[in-house]
């Protein structure tokens, strides 16, 4: 049995203003460097031997706050859906674009943002991604990409939007011969 633990970034200024943020590389937001902080102070996170991110500064800068300069590898493929013309952008921005509205209505998860991918796409890319990590390991990363492996891990448990971790949250994972096991929340 492997144990992994999977976390999501600390919030940037994008998450604070609820914009669709995938593939844009923004920092923490000082009161997302604060929330991790404060959580590595209570002793929330496990250590490891293997670090791993997405390469992204938001993902690197919480694994700094977390662990300091440790080792790390990137896994592109576990970065954000890329949202294409809709990145950057608010519900409130979007929501009279009928190719908004084809996309967060679509049951099958084919449609592609403008400019983006599906959501069968990115949770392929995620899945396949996560899959790479053959060792107990810290990963920080997105909250869409832990949905897409969890819902993988132990379908039919919870829906993919339930399985999204608050910031700087996540799951410690036992996994078996690359299968889910258990999991405990972090």
């Amino acid at each position: 049995m492997m144990e992994i633990h999977i976390i999501r970034h600390g919030k940037t200024l994008a998450n604070e203003k609820r914009l669709y943020c995938g593939q844009t590389d923004l920092p923490l937001s000082e009161n997302g460097a604060k929330e991790i902080a404060q959580l590595k102070d209570r002793g929330i996170y496990p250590d490891s031997g293997a670090y791993f991110t997405s390469g992204l500064l938001r993902c690197e800068q919480t694994l700094d706050i977390i662990f300091g300069g440790v080792q790390r590898e990137a896994v592109p493929g576990l970065a954000e859906c890329r949202f294409g013309e809709f990145e950057m952008k608010s519900y409130e921005q979007l929501r009279e674009r009928a190719d908004y509205q084809a996309w967060i209505n679509d049951e099958t998860g084919n449609f592609e943002c403008p400019g983006g991918e599906s959501r069968k796409r990115f949770e392929k890319r995620a899945i396949n991604a996560f899959k790479q990590i053959k060792e107990p390991a810290f990963v920080v990363c997105h909250g869409g990409a832990i949905a897409a492996i969890m819902e993988y891990l132990f379908p039919k448990t919870k829906n993919f939007y339930e399985w999204q971790p608050g910031p700087g949250r996540g799951y410690t994972l036992s996994c078996v011969f690359g299968k889910g096991y258990e999991y405990k929340k972090i």
